[in-house]
């Protein structure tokens, strides 16, 4: 659709179906993209925006970084749009470090889909792994074309489902469960029950990994962490990510724990040439955080 002045705002239908219109009414650079019909009153729902109580994920795109927003305040993801299939946020970065101990996972399922970051990365380089991500909001996933993500497929599969339904019903297991699950009033309450982790490591498989983003502080991260050292029995390594404040924590369902380190050492230097990214420097850190979990029990 050609762009229209609507209550006094341009306006415009993008190819695929978003309603878009200058940032700038937001005090942000470029354009904001809606899941809005064409009629919408723009007026209206620039205020829920700036008053941060519109209901819906949304778009603001600079022309360099497009950002999956909750509200204005709490950004969720990041695409560099020269760059669609790199890993732009650190945390991701760390949390691809499991495939220093599963470099060949044959299925990854990744809980919350956000800007598909790891999804992408995934199913772009790990060309014999089955990817599986579980998304509870439609929106999220409605906007997946924003970000680049390919359709679905026979390796790839995103799933609209509330994750604890997921895994209390699944009976398909994984090498690795990646989970990135946030809202916007932080990590998904349901995923603070031990029945929730207890579950997982049901369907992983007897060598699996759990991976957790833990963005939050304080006595919340501490809760997080000692519940999923119950669960797994103490076979937990945590890093912090350098300059924002997350920390990763990588579960072990593989009773041999803890790992083969001079076997991970040689599948680092492997990686970093395969996947460009610091799996070296990953493996220091990661055996480094393992000697202080024993010293600590």
């Amino acid at each position: 659709m050609r762009g229209t002045a609507l209550h006094g705002i341009e306006a415009r239908i993008t190819p695929d179906g978003l309603l878009e219109f200058p940032a700038s009414f937001l005090q942000e650079r470029g354009v904001v993209r809606l899941l809005e019909p064409a009629d919408a009153d723009l007026h209206h729902l620039v205020r829920l925006l700036r008053d941060g109580e519109y209901p819906r994920p949304f778009v603001i795109d600079d022309g360099k970084l497009r950002r999956l927003h909750f509200t204005l305040a709490l950004v969720q993801s990041e695409m560099d749009v020269a760059e669609p299939f790199a890993l732009h946020a650190a945390y991701t970065r760390k949390m691809m470090a499991f495939l220093l101990f599963l470099p060949r996972p044959k299925h990854v399922v990744i809980v919350g889909l956000g800007g598909g970051s790891l999804t992408k990365f995934c199913h772009r380089h790990l060309a014999r792994s089955r990817i599986t991500t579980v998304e509870i909001s439609e929106d999220v996933i409605a906007l997946r074309e924003q970000f680049a993500l390919p359709p679905d497929d026979e390796r790839l599969a995103i799933v609209c489902e509330d994750a604890v339904e997921y895994f209390a019903s699944t009976d398909d297991r994984a090498d690795v469960v990646l989970l990135d699950g946030y809202d916007e009033n932080g990590i998904v309450p349901a995923f603070c029950d031990e029945r929730f982790y207890l579950a997982i490591r049901a369907r992983l498989k007897p060598a699996g990994m759990l991976v957790c983003n833990l963005a939050v502080k304080g006595d919340e991260s501490a809760a997080h962490i000692e519940l999923l050292r119950e669960v797994f029995r103490d076979r937990l390594i945590v890093q912090e990510v350098a300059g924002d404040g997350n920390r990763i924590a990588f579960a072990f369902n593989d009773e041999g724990y803890p790992p083969d380190w001079p076997a991970v050492e040689r599948e680092a230097r492997a990686l970093a040439q395969r996947l460009a990214l610091d799996f070296t420097g990953f493996a220091q850190k990661l055996a480094k955080s393992a000697q202080r979990e024993r010293r600590r029990r």
